[in-house]
């Protein structure tokens, strides 16, 4: 569908950590065009293999703090002694492009981001069993076993929230769980409001016509 005149839509993709809801919508979004995934702002170290203004734009503790007390924010959170966020800056641009966009972030960050009456599409991403996510935790091998005992406790704590979402889908193999959100997406484009530009445009050429 054309971009003219449309207004992207915003999408928020939560699930407890170890789902794997990162890697979901990176895919997702080399699938679905005119999709674009948020690139949060973080206070943490870079990690290896990742790059700054690719995977995360990495600033100082100090720089995040500055953009708080401006208000540079949609949502953000401090998650294990890390702050992450996204800038609305960022966010508007895309939107006011006509793309879409997805932020992939925690419960409390989506109950930020409706709390400042944003228009969006909220999905939840659920791993097939707690014994699953706890198996995909302890297979990544980056974190402390004190790490992942408070990753699932904060799992455990987040899974309520599912009740405040959209839509569910189940993680329980990549393509597939990237095929059902794929069909989220674009039924979400097909809804009439999404649709306005190119149904004012459609109805008008049937106005300008007599029927013979």
């Amino acid at each position: 569908m054309s971009n003219e005149a449309r207004r992207g839509r915003l999408f928020v993709v939560s699930a407890p950590s170890g789902t794997g809801k990162t890697t979901v919508v990176e895919r997702l979004v080399q699938v679905v065009p005119d999709l674009v995934m948020s690139r949060s702002y973080t206070s943490r170290a870079v990690r290896e293999g990742e790059c700054d203004g690719i995977d995360y734009n990495f600033i100082t503790r100090a720089r995040f703090e500055q953009m708080v007390a401006g208000n540079a924010f949609l949502e953000w959170a401090d998650v294990f002694g890390n702050l992450y966020g996204t800038c609305g800056e960022d966010a508007e641009r895309e939107l006011a492009a006509g793309r879409d966009l997805v932020l992939v972030i925690d419960v409390q960050g989506a109950r930020k981001v409706r709390s400042r009456g944003l228009e969006t599409v909220a999905i939840f991403v659920l791993p097939p069993t707690f014994e699953t996510l706890e198996r995909r935790l302890r297979g990544r091998s980056k974190d402390s076993e004190d790490a992942i005992r408070r990753r699932l406790a904060t799992a455990r704590a987040e899974i309520d929230a599912v009740v405040d979402y959209d839509y569910v889908v189940v993680n329980d193999e990549l393509e597939a769980c990237v095929d059902r959100i794929r069909a989220i997406v674009l039924a979400e484009r097909a809804r009439p409001r999404a649709m306005a530009p190119v149904v004012d445009r459609i109805v008008n050429s049937f106005n300008r016509k007599e029927v013979v």
